[in-house]
């Protein structure tokens, strides 16, 4: 891995060789979410991935995303390559209206041996693959953590022995996720994310969604729906929703609002899958009528 390469990607080429510190943490955390959209596309583009955090590096680097398995899997390996002592964890996301569960649906990492004045024990919670979650770790440290427009609380698990269970804001995509205390090699999450990626069931096969996380709120985009939780980027409040008709738009917007210019992916790619995002979002328009 390129350590000065990834460090351009997020913006933050200073930190190459700076001292691993909860500040630095932060600024690393926040810095992620805000420039490596959480993503799927590749799904829709009908390019499989792997599990692999060097190749989840290389299409960060070239100016792509990923979800989970490959957000955390690459920061973890960033991370590491700076000091840091970063562990990977199981972990389950808990959608609304499903039961809590640590299924390997979801890669948490956390950090020690970074004390400050509000987490004297030095242990956090980081996670940049959480999509409208986290834009900062949080002390891994019991208790309700305000960022933007989001409140998240940490506890206990009740389903994982010595584990940790984040609950989302009531606003936000899913209830909450778990995760357990034991360390895990990324070879713990290749079952589902060969489901994740292929069975009609997942979220990612089903709808096209990409979000991106920033201090006031998140972008979201889910098929052709583009919209806005928390305060606007150019002020105002949040809310807004907007269907993108057009090709033209929603190239833009992935390059606008997501940084994601797509420059990996040539025209004909691009055809297809505007053909294929509209007509499901068509599919959708019909079914709602129905």
């Amino acid at each position: 891995m390129t350590i000065a390469a990834y460090l351009r990607r997020i913006n933050l080429p200073h930190l190459l060789g700076a001292p691993a510190t909860a500040d630095n943490l932060r600024a690393l955390h926040a810095a992620h979410v805000e420039k490596v959209a959480y993503e799927a596309l590749e799904i829709w583009l009908d390019r499989p991935t792997s599990v692999d955090p060097a190749e989840s590096v290389a299409r960060i680097v070239r100016g792509r995303g990923g979800y989970c398995f490959h957000l955390n899997g690459a920061f973890h390996s960033l991370l590491a390559a700076l000091g840091y002592d970063v562990t990977r964890h199981v972990g389950g996301v808990q959608p609304h209206k499903g039961e809590p569960n640590v299924d390997a649906n979801h890669l948490v990492l956390t950090a020690r041996g970074l004390p400050s004045p509000e987490n004297p024990g030095g242990e956090w919670l980081v996670d940049v693959g959480l999509g409208d979650a986290l834009h900062e770790p949080l002390p891994l440290v019991a208790g309700a953590y305000r960022q933007g427009p989001f409140t998240y609380g940490l506890r206990a698990s009740e389903i994982a022995p010595g584990g940790w269970r984040l609950d989302h804001d009531p606003s936000g995509s899913f209830l909450g996720m778990d995760f357990g205390p034991a360390p895990a090699e990324m070879s713990a999450f290749e079952k589902q994310h060969h489901h994740l990626t292929t069975s009609p069931e997942s979220g990612f096969v089903r709808i096209c969604s990409v979000s991106r996380r920033d201090g006031s709120g998140v972008d979201q985009l889910r098929g052709l729906t583009l919209s806005r939780i928390g305060s606007s980027r150019i002020g105002g409040a949040g809310g807004q929703e907007l269907t993108l008709d057009t090709a033209r738009d929603y190239f833009a917007a992935l390059a606008d609002v997501f940084v994601l210019p797509l420059d990996d992916v040539s025209a004909e790619e691009k055809d297809r899958l505007w053909r294929r995002l509209y007509s499901a979002h068509e599919s959708w328009l019909a079914g709602r009528a129905t």
